[in-house]
């Protein structure tokens, strides 16, 4: 019988649905539309690997400055700033219109010459759309620059991955249609105007390697973080 080495999220109730945590090495999509909570759960994701795990983690945005995440996670008392100031958490944040040709090979190094474990990109999306390469035919170099970064990433040595993609509705799991199928696991959030504090919901869609639970939870913000709700 294999035994599949698990990576804890360390977010309240979560790691009940993929039989006690990721994959170790697995690259996972969490998907959805603004607002349901996706820099959220991956900055949760990074701080609670530090937290409860001592493990590195690099959270990569292309939109929000360092700050502005620094204080969402504030919000949620993610003590950040002490996991960035002892190095076990990095952020960097790299302007949309500063990507360039070497901005996947510079991230695939740093994760590896930092033996970094856990790794956020937020987002996929912005990435693949202002990456250099997809100038000249748009739909067909994006789907195999897609193909090719979620490889790299999941080539590097025990890093578990987390790729944020926004969707324009909630049926959507991505927005360029592939990396549902190329990533090991898909998270997917979904908001509804119902009011109160159980608006959002989470779906675990697939996650390779791992039984996972197929209902939808409420998924509720905190003042400590995320809790994802049992249905039973």
């Amino acid at each position: 019988m294999v035994v599949i080495e698990r990576i804890k999220t360390g977010i309240r109730g979560f790691d009940n649905l993929v039989e006690g945590g990721l994959p170790k090495g697995s690259c996972i999509l969490m998907s959805g539309t603004p607002g349901t909570g996706k820099t959220i759960f991956g900055v949760e994701f990074i701080s609670r690997g530090a937290e409860k795990f001592g493990e590195k983690g690099l959270y990569i945005s292309f939109e929000e400055s360092s700050e502005s995440i620094t204080e969402q996670a504030e919000q949620l008392n993610l003590d950040v700033k002490k996991h960035v100031s002892k190095g076990i958490v990095k952020f960097l944040c790299i302007p949309a219109e500063e990507i360039s040709n070497n901005t996947v090979n510079d991230i695939i190094k740093m994760i590896k010459d930092e033996r970094i474990n856990r790794v956020v990109i937020d987002s996929l999306s912005t990435l693949a759309i202002n990456s250099p390469y997809t100038v000249q035919n748009p739909q067909t170099a994006m789907n195999r620059f897609i193909y090719s970064f979620v490889n790299s990433i999941k080539r590097s040595s025990n890093v578990t991955s987390m790729l944020i993609s926004h969707t324009a509705d909630d049926k959507s799991l991505s927005k360029d249609s592939i990396s549902e199928f190329i990533c090991d696991g898909i998270i997917h959030v979904i908001y509804e105007s119902m009011g109160g504090d159980l608006s959002r919901s989470l779906l675990v869609r697939k996650m390779r390697k791992t039984k996972n639970d197929e209902d939808i939870h409420p998924l509720e913000i905190t003042s400590k973080g995320l809790v994802v709700h049992s249905i039973k």
